[in-house]
Protein backbone atom coordinates (compact mmCIF):
# COMPACT_ATOMS: atom_id res chain seq x y z
CA UNK A 1 0.00 0.00 0.00
CA UNK A 2 3.28 2.31 0.04
CA UNK A 3 3.03 4.74 -2.08
CA UNK A 4 -0.64 4.99 -2.77
CA UNK A 5 -0.75 9.01 -1.62
CA UNK A 6 1.02 9.74 -4.46
CA UNK A 7 -1.18 8.14 -7.09
CA UNK A 8 -2.18 11.11 -10.03
CA UNK A 9 -5.51 11.85 -9.43
CA UNK A 10 -5.76 13.67 -12.51
CA UNK A 11 -7.17 10.97 -14.48
CA UNK A 12 -9.57 11.74 -17.41
CA UNK A 13 -12.84 9.86 -16.13
CA UNK A 14 -14.53 10.17 -19.17
CA UNK A 15 -11.72 8.77 -20.93
CA UNK A 16 -11.47 5.65 -18.63
CA UNK A 17 -14.83 5.58 -19.24
CA UNK A 18 -14.73 5.70 -23.35
CA UNK A 19 -11.97 2.80 -22.94
CA UNK A 20 -14.97 0.26 -22.09
CA UNK A 21 -16.97 0.93 -25.11
CA UNK A 22 -17.70 -1.94 -27.37
CA UNK A 23 -18.43 -0.83 -31.06
CA UNK A 24 -19.50 2.68 -31.87
CA UNK A 25 -20.80 5.07 -29.78
CA UNK A 26 -24.49 6.85 -29.70
CA UNK A 27 -25.41 10.32 -29.97
CA UNK A 28 -26.77 10.11 -26.45
CA UNK A 29 -23.89 8.84 -24.82
CA UNK A 30 -21.86 11.97 -27.16
CA UNK A 31 -24.39 13.82 -25.18
CA UNK A 32 -23.78 12.30 -22.05
CA UNK A 33 -20.43 13.04 -22.17
CA UNK A 34 -20.24 16.85 -22.71
CA UNK A 35 -23.03 17.02 -19.86
CA UNK A 36 -21.83 18.74 -16.61
CA UNK A 37 -21.16 16.12 -14.08
CA UNK A 38 -21.80 16.33 -10.04
CA UNK A 39 -18.61 15.50 -8.15
CA UNK A 40 -18.89 12.77 -5.47
CA UNK A 41 -16.43 10.71 -3.52
CA UNK A 42 -16.94 6.95 -1.72
CA UNK A 43 -14.11 5.69 1.26
CA UNK A 44 -12.37 2.29 0.28
CA UNK A 45 -12.31 1.23 3.49
CA UNK A 46 -9.90 -1.42 4.44
CA UNK A 47 -10.04 -3.08 7.87
CA UNK A 48 -7.50 -6.16 9.57
CA UNK A 49 -9.70 -8.73 10.85
CA UNK A 50 -8.31 -12.13 12.73
CA UNK A 51 -9.55 -13.67 9.41
CA UNK A 52 -7.52 -11.05 7.25
CA UNK A 53 -8.16 -7.98 5.20
CA UNK A 54 -11.38 -7.01 4.74
CA UNK A 55 -12.97 -4.36 2.34
CA UNK A 56 -16.26 -2.38 4.12
CA UNK A 57 -19.40 -2.03 1.60
CA UNK A 58 -22.64 -1.44 2.06
CA UNK A 59 -26.07 -2.02 0.63
CA UNK A 60 -28.01 1.38 0.16
CA UNK A 61 -31.44 1.82 1.15
CA UNK A 62 -34.31 1.25 -1.56
CA UNK A 63 -35.96 4.49 -0.66
CA UNK A 64 -32.87 6.72 -2.57
CA UNK A 65 -32.78 8.82 -5.66
CA UNK A 66 -29.84 7.40 -7.33
CA UNK A 67 -29.06 3.22 -7.09
CA UNK A 68 -31.39 2.33 -4.52
CA UNK A 69 -30.54 -1.23 -2.92
CA UNK A 70 -27.12 -1.36 -4.61
CA UNK A 71 -24.13 -2.10 -3.14
CA UNK A 72 -21.37 0.81 -2.92
CA UNK A 73 -18.91 2.12 -0.72
CA UNK A 74 -19.52 4.64 2.03
CA UNK A 75 -20.18 7.79 0.30
CA UNK A 76 -21.63 10.97 -1.62
CA UNK A 77 -21.98 14.12 -3.03
CA UNK A 78 -19.50 16.77 -2.13
CA UNK A 79 -21.31 19.81 -0.13
CA UNK A 80 -19.50 22.47 -2.04
CA UNK A 81 -16.18 22.93 -3.80
CA UNK A 82 -14.13 23.71 -0.69
CA UNK A 83 -14.87 20.45 0.90
CA UNK A 84 -12.51 18.49 -1.17
CA UNK A 85 -13.12 14.34 -2.14
CA UNK A 86 -11.33 13.43 1.44
CA UNK A 87 -13.92 15.27 3.42
CA UNK A 88 -16.80 14.13 2.03
CA UNK A 89 -15.60 10.53 1.98
CA UNK A 90 -15.37 10.96 5.38
CA UNK A 91 -18.41 12.70 6.11
CA UNK A 92 -20.00 10.58 4.22
CA UNK A 93 -19.12 7.17 5.92
CA UNK A 94 -19.43 8.72 9.50
CA UNK A 95 -23.42 9.52 9.08
CA UNK A 96 -23.90 6.43 6.75
CA UNK A 97 -21.44 3.80 8.85
CA UNK A 98 -20.76 5.60 12.38
CA UNK A 99 -17.09 6.02 11.59
CA UNK A 100 -15.31 8.46 13.57
CA UNK A 101 -12.28 10.35 11.78
CA UNK A 102 -10.23 8.83 14.38
CA UNK A 103 -10.90 5.39 13.25
CA UNK A 104 -9.41 6.11 9.71
CA UNK A 105 -6.21 6.52 8.33
CA UNK A 106 -6.60 7.76 4.66
CA UNK A 107 -3.82 6.55 2.36
CA UNK A 108 -4.86 7.82 -0.80
CA UNK A 109 -6.91 8.54 -3.71
CA UNK A 110 -7.47 6.95 -6.28
CA UNK A 111 -8.21 8.58 -10.11
CA UNK A 112 -12.18 9.14 -10.56
CA UNK A 113 -14.84 7.24 -12.14
CA UNK A 114 -17.53 7.98 -14.18
CA UNK A 115 -21.15 6.84 -12.69
CA UNK A 116 -24.20 6.66 -15.29
CA UNK A 117 -26.28 8.43 -13.41
CA UNK A 118 -24.01 11.47 -14.12
CA UNK A 119 -21.58 11.70 -10.91
CA UNK A 120 -17.62 11.97 -10.98
CA UNK A 121 -16.67 10.02 -7.61
CA UNK A 122 -13.02 10.28 -6.66
CA UNK A 123 -12.55 6.85 -4.55
CA UNK A 124 -10.70 7.74 -1.22
CA UNK A 125 -8.71 4.53 0.39
CA UNK A 126 -8.22 4.33 4.26
CA UNK A 127 -6.96 1.96 6.70
CA UNK A 128 -9.72 1.53 9.13
CA UNK A 129 -8.82 0.94 13.17
CA UNK A 130 -9.93 -2.63 14.03
CA UNK A 131 -11.86 -1.10 16.72
CA UNK A 132 -14.50 -0.32 14.10
CA UNK A 133 -17.87 -1.90 14.34
CA UNK A 134 -20.69 -0.19 11.89
CA UNK A 135 -23.35 1.61 12.97
CA UNK A 136 -25.35 2.04 9.96
CA UNK A 137 -28.05 5.14 9.64
CA UNK A 138 -31.01 3.01 8.28
CA UNK A 139 -32.11 6.16 6.54
CA UNK A 140 -28.98 5.95 4.30
CA UNK A 141 -28.32 2.22 3.92
CA UNK A 142 -29.97 -1.08 4.03
CA UNK A 143 -26.89 -2.84 5.56
CA UNK A 144 -23.24 -2.61 5.86
CA UNK A 145 -20.95 -5.83 5.34
CA UNK A 146 -17.39 -6.43 4.86
CA UNK A 147 -15.99 -8.87 2.38
CA UNK A 148 -12.85 -10.42 2.59
CA UNK A 149 -9.95 -8.95 0.07
CA UNK A 150 -8.85 -13.25 -0.60
CA UNK A 151 -12.65 -13.96 -1.76
CA UNK A 152 -12.89 -11.29 -4.68
CA UNK A 153 -9.21 -11.99 -5.97
CA UNK A 154 -10.32 -15.56 -5.92
CA UNK A 155 -10.42 -16.20 -9.75
CA UNK A 156 -13.93 -16.64 -11.10
CA UNK A 157 -15.04 -14.45 -8.34
CA UNK A 158 -14.95 -11.42 -10.94
CA UNK A 159 -17.06 -11.86 -14.02
CA UNK A 160 -16.72 -9.96 -17.28
CA UNK A 161 -19.95 -9.11 -19.14
CA UNK A 162 -21.32 -6.16 -21.22
CA UNK A 163 -23.96 -3.52 -20.59
CA UNK A 164 -25.68 -1.28 -22.40
CA UNK A 165 -26.85 2.15 -21.73
CA UNK A 166 -27.06 5.76 -23.47
CA UNK A 167 -27.32 3.28 -26.53
CA UNK A 168 -23.91 2.00 -26.25
CA UNK A 169 -22.29 -1.52 -25.26
CA UNK A 170 -20.05 -1.49 -22.34
CA UNK A 171 -17.79 -3.85 -20.72
CA UNK A 172 -18.35 -4.60 -17.13
CA UNK A 173 -16.94 -6.49 -14.34
CA UNK A 174 -19.02 -7.88 -11.12
CA UNK A 175 -18.20 -9.44 -8.37
CA UNK A 176 -20.80 -12.07 -6.22
CA UNK A 177 -20.50 -12.20 -2.26
CA UNK A 178 -23.16 -14.62 -0.33
CA UNK A 179 -26.55 -12.47 -1.30
CA UNK A 180 -24.88 -9.42 -2.36
CA UNK A 181 -24.16 -8.47 -5.80
CA UNK A 182 -21.18 -5.65 -6.85
CA UNK A 183 -21.54 -4.27 -9.95
CA UNK A 184 -21.51 -1.00 -11.33
CA UNK A 185 -19.25 1.74 -10.47
CA UNK A 186 -18.43 0.19 -6.92
CA UNK A 187 -17.20 -3.06 -8.90
CA UNK A 188 -15.11 -0.71 -11.67
CA UNK A 189 -13.58 0.96 -8.60
CA UNK A 190 -12.67 -2.36 -7.12
CA UNK A 191 -11.15 -3.67 -10.01
CA UNK A 192 -9.19 -0.32 -10.49
CA UNK A 193 -7.83 -0.60 -7.03
CA UNK A 194 -7.14 -3.78 -7.50
CA UNK A 195 -4.88 -2.53 -10.74
CA UNK A 196 -2.99 -0.21 -8.74
CA UNK A 197 -2.04 -1.85 -5.28
CA UNK A 198 -0.30 -5.03 -8.03
CA UNK A 199 -2.51 -7.29 -6.01
CA UNK A 200 -4.23 -8.54 -9.06
CA UNK A 201 -5.39 -7.64 -12.27
CA UNK A 202 -8.42 -8.72 -13.30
Amino acid sequence: MQGLAALPADVDAKAVWLANVIGARSKELEARLVAPTREAAVLVGLVERPAGLNLLLTERAAHLQHHPGQVSFPGGRLIDPEEGPVAAALREASEEVGLAPEQAEVLGILPPSLTGTGFTVTPVVAWLTEAFQAQPDPTEVNAVFEVPIKHLLVPGNCQRGTWERFGTRFRVHEFHFEEYRIWGATAEILVQFFEVINAKTI
